[in-house]
């Protein structure tokens, strides 16, 4: 059987670096097996639904490389791919449950629902239906019915035994009946809850490997009951381990869970954003962690996930994105960096190639592209104040005075200030002073930068302008 998976998402917002993941995943189980990658909008619960959404999402694979086989802008024979257009078909499947007597109609109130949850808070149990309505007579029920009174569907959970599945990363897992909750299939405005929507759909839509959080592992056996109620054969299931914010705790928007826009429109790149993601709970196995989507789809394969938490490392994004930075045509470099300086500096003056040196210098020395911004903010500053390890470094040997002095009696006698003038300079002081290695070049760097570090330093100073370094010498 062709594998075909499902990435089912809610349309309310931008999509979240959690959602973006668990799309990923899913997208590489099917496309390692050739097999097909299915988009479903989940929009049930219509008062969270954000305009616009669906388009945000369709955005994202297409700028992430993610190829949609069927969705609803590229329907296939399963369509539709939205539920709120298949609403009239989950009542029919509910209440064919309901004449098998796998199901039932529960017309408890709110009232009641609240008197039982308030005394499983006392009692410190989970609160679970008690099963009120389960009983009730064919003759009561349509007398309920004729007076329109308000009902779900509740699905009849057998309270004995136990439930088994196996998870193709948790390996088998079992869970007692007594815990499952008769849980609702219709709710009373019609429209089908988020669990039963999707086995329904992922049925109709012949889903294969069905991959969901961590979190779910423990209910998916309520899924399982369903399908065995009707009678349909039941997909593989693959739960993703948890992934945690730096604080320890899930990732949420409160802790680290930023938007993918919002990382794109810092200047991360796709592929960087797509390669950190894998390392999310996934790894080869041969310490390798810069991948292609090329060889993530050759080499993906369901038995490296792995079962502990992952931790979302900003450190560690931008070490990956690093890798695609350098990669980058200096035209790509410059169109996602020059945005971010035009916002932060004043570039009056500046000539189109001053900029684009100035970028193309510090390619290497930048993660993503608003990171620039820090990184040259010493080309725009009147004063450069020297602090810390640098002030201690100067302070360090006596001949760094002299290494300063020579340097700026070299520079004030160049004509013309080229990159190659420049550096005759600093070999004019080495062979003056004596000064070599880091006493040589750590001083001049840090009395023009402020900075022990940085990209090549005769490139630095052309850039700065002859009178500007001359200033900072004295």
């Amino acid at each position: 059987m062709k594998t075909r998976t499902r990435f089912a998402p809610s349309p309310t917002g931008f999509m979240h670096i959690g959602n973006l993941r668990s799309a990923l995943f899913t997208y590489l189980i099917a496309k390692h097996d050739n097999g097909d990658f299915i988009l479903r909008i989940e929009d049930t619960d219509q008062n969270r639904k954000v305009e616009g959404a669906i388009d945000f999402i369709y955005d994202t694979f297409k700028i992430c490389g993610l190829e949609i086989d069927e969705g609803p802008n590229n329907p296939g024979k399963y369509g539709p791919y939205v539920q709120s257009e298949r609403i009239s078909m989950y009542k029919k499947y509910a209440e064919e449950l309901v004449e098998k007597g796998k199901a039932y109609y529960c017309f408890c109130t709110e009232e009641r629902l609240n008197v039982l949850r308030d005394k499983a808070e006392k009692e410190k149990v989970a609160f679970l239906y008690d099963g009120h309505c389960k009983n009730l007579t064919k003759e009561e029920i349509q007398k309920k019915l004729d007076n329109n009174e308000d009902y779900v569907i509740r699905f009849a959970m057998p309270k004995e035994g136990i439930s088994r599945y196996k998870d193709l990363v948790f390996g088998d897992i079992k869970v007692d009946n007594e815990v499952l909750e008769d849980m609702i299939l219709i709710k009373s405005d019609g429209y089908p809850t988020y669990n039963f929507a999707n086995i329904i759909d992922d049925h109709l839509m012949e889903i294969t490997h069905v991959t969901r959080g961590v979190e779910y592992l423990m209910s998916t056996p309520k899924y399982n009951l369903v399908y065995d109620a009707f009678g349909w054969e039941k997909p593989e299931y693959i739960h993703l381990p948890q992934v945690n914010g730096e604080d320890g705790k899930k990732l949420s928007k409160r802790n680290g869970d930023a938007s993918f826009i919002d990382l794109y429109k810092e200047g991360y790149l796709p592929e960087g954003i797509m390669n950190y993601l894998i390392l999310l709970g996934w790894t080869s196995g041969d310490n390798k962690e810069i991948f292609s989507m090329e060889e993530l789809k050759e080499k993906f394969d369901i038995n490296r996930i792995v079962k502990s938490p992952a931790t979302y490392d900003v450190k560690k994004l931008n070490w990956v994105n690093s890798h695609y930075i350098k990669e980058l045509s200096d035209e790509k470099l410059i169109k996602i960096t020059l945005p971010h300086l035009k916002e932060a500096y004043n570039l009056v003056g500046k000539t189109d190639k001053w900029i684009e040196e100035l970028i193309i210098l510090y390619k290497n020395h930048i993660s993503y592209g608003k990171e620039i911004i820090n990184e040259v903010d010493l080309f725009f500053k009147d004063n450069i104040e020297i602090v810390g390890e640098e002030l201690e470094f100067m302070n360090s040997d006596e001949s760094i005075p002299k290494t300063i002095e020579c340097f700026r009696e070299e520079l004030e006698q160049l004509n013309e200030f080229t990159i190659d003038n420049i550096k005759e300079c600093i070999s004019n002081v080495k062979e003056k002073t004596g000064a070599k290695g880091k006493l040589l070049f750590m001083p001049i760097r840090i009395k023009i930068t402020g900075q022990m570090h940085g990209p090549e330093l005769p490139n630095t100073i052309h850039l700065l302008g002859k009178e500007t370094v001359l200033n900072r010498l004295k």
